[in-house]
C-alpha cells in the first residue's frame, strides 16, 4: 500500500541507485487499496501524459505497460486494469501514475470529508 519513485545521476551506477533509493523514500505515498485493487476509476496526469486505473475483479491481474506496472506491483495492488495516453517517456509515465494514486480515496475517507454517510 505504499510506493514511491526516485530518479538519481552520477558517474557511477551505484551512486545513481542510492540516490535514487534516497529521493524514493521522501517521495513515498500511501494507496488504499480495497480486496487487493484500487477503490475507483482515477486519472493522473503528469506533462504530456495521462494514465487511466481501474478497478479490476479477482484474477484479472495487472494489465498495464512496463512503467506503469512497475508502480503498481511496487504499491502491491494485484488486479488493476490501465490505459496511458499522451508521451510514452517512462519517467512521465511514472509521475503521471503517481499523480493518480494520489488522488485516490476510500469511502470512508469521502464520507469523513463531507461529513455525509455514503452506502
Amino acid at each position: 500500500g505504499r510506493v514511491g519513485w526516485g530518479y538519481g545521476k552520477a558517474n557511477e551506477v551505484p551512486n545513481s541507485v542510492e540516490k535514487a533509493q534516497k529521493q524514493a523514500l521522501r517521495e513515498m505515498v500511501s494507496v488504499p487499496l480495497v480486496n487487493g485493487t484500487i477503490p475507483h476509476r482515477v486519472l493522473g496526469r503528469y506533462g504530456a501524459a495521462q494514465v487511466v486505473l481501474l478497478p479490476a475483479s479477482t484474477g484479472t491481474g495487472i494489465i498495464a505497460g512496463a512503467a506503469v506496472r512497475a508502480v503498481c506491483e511496487a504499491a502491491r495492488i494485484n488486479n488493476i486494469l490501465t490505459k496511458s495516453y499522451g508521451s510514452n517517456n517512462p519517467v512521465t509515465l511514472v509521475k503521471a501514475t503517481l499523480n493518480a494514486l494520489t488522488r485516490m480515496r476510500t469511502l470512508q475517507e469521502v464520507e469523513r470529508l463531507r461529513g455525509v454517510s455514503l452506502k
